[in-house]
């Protein structure tokens, strides 16, 4: 019986390419071979925390090659023990033979995967030129998201903003010897109105991106608010924006940035341009205009695990 990889995070962190994932996920996005079930979304109490926690189910299949299940738990609390709020793993298996090929740590393949979809949405909907970016948010996202979106545009400045400055400073620290420079910044609204692309990962459960700092020409990349009940987005910024979504499939019903004005009527469906199934297939443009303001919705989807997994195990199974 063929061995079970085990691929760490230790060695996903070490071999990940984002240029390359990038343009394997765009290939992904563009086979409509690959099926992918609606996630399975559970909230569960957590007495000890007087706050519910998540369980995620996340299958998708290649019919014939290969097919997967990432399993993970959301714990909103976790900082205060010094743990990460999102923790997993990920099955990755034969789709022919339905032999398990490898078990992969979901936290860096989470990471790396999610940075380069935005990465990916940001190369249709971003300016070119786009040389600035405010990242929000100090969490295990945001160094990926920062080396992510500097893969795809000519990033030169980076300013980061979180609760604790001293998160940011650490970060800033981690990113010293690349090409761009990296600041602390005190005020998200110290820079908001500046940069190019602004990146928000956080659990905030209530806006902290104000559509009355937005400019022309800007994206935004928005990537937490996991939650029906949660944003990181105003009505403002949606409503000056044009709308695009990971996928149909999750963005409609899962998160709170497009489903509350969904809700509230404050868009439509209609207002929403294209998700990323269409932009990879060039079915629907991105970005129309040096002035349009770009609004990007990340909810996370499993072909995304799935091409990851692939990525790094073939990575894997080459060199063993």
């Amino acid at each position: 019986m063929k061995k079970i990889h085990h691929i760490s995070d230790d060695y996903i962190e070490k071999n990940c390419n984002f240029n390359e994932l990038i343009e394997t996920l765009r290939d992904g996005f563009s086979n409509s071979d690959i099926e992918v079930p609606m996630r399975h979304h559970h909230d569960f109490s957590n007495p000890e925390e007087d706050k519910d926690s998540t369980l995620l189910l996340m299958p998708a299949f290649n019919p014939g090659k290969n097919l997967g299940v990432k399993i993970v738990t959301v714990s909103p609390n976790n900082g205060k023990y010094d743990m990460p709020a999102i923790q997993g793993t990920y099955i990755y298996l034969d789709a022919h033979k339905g032999n398990i090929n490898a078990i992969l740590d979901a936290k860096s393949l989470t990471a790396k995967r999610t940075a380069a979809t935005s990465a990916l949405a940001s190369s249709y909907l971003s300016r070119v030129d786009s040389s600035s970016l405010l990242m929000i948010g100090t969490g295990a996202l945001s160094v990926d998201l920062i080396k992510a979106h500097a893969s795809v545009r000519p990033i030169k400045q980076v300013f980061i903003w979180g609760r604790d400055k001293k998160k940011a400073q650490k970060i800033v620290n981690i990113l010293k010897d690349f090409s761009f420079t990296c600041t602390a910044i005190e005020q998200i609204e110290d820079k908001i109105s500046e940069v190019d692309i602004i990146s928000s990962a956080t659990l905030s459960p209530t806006p902290l991106v104000f559509g009355k700092y937005l400019k022309e020409g800007q994206h935004l990349d928005l990537v937490g608010a996991y939650k029906k009940n949660t944003r990181e987005a105003d009505d403002e910024a949606i409503l000056k924006s044009s709308v695009f979504l990971d996928t149909y499939q999750g963005g409609l019903k899962e998160s709170g940035d497009i489903l509350i004005p969904l809700t509230n009527g404050i868009i439509t469906k209609e207002s929403i341009k294209a998700d990323l199934f269409e932009l990879c297939s060039n079915v629907k443009k991105g970005r129309s205009s040096d002035t349009e303001i770009t609004y990007f919705k990340s909810v996370g989807h499993a072909l995304e695990d799935l091409i990851a997994a692939s990525y790094f195990y073939q990575l894997f199974d080459s060199k063993e």
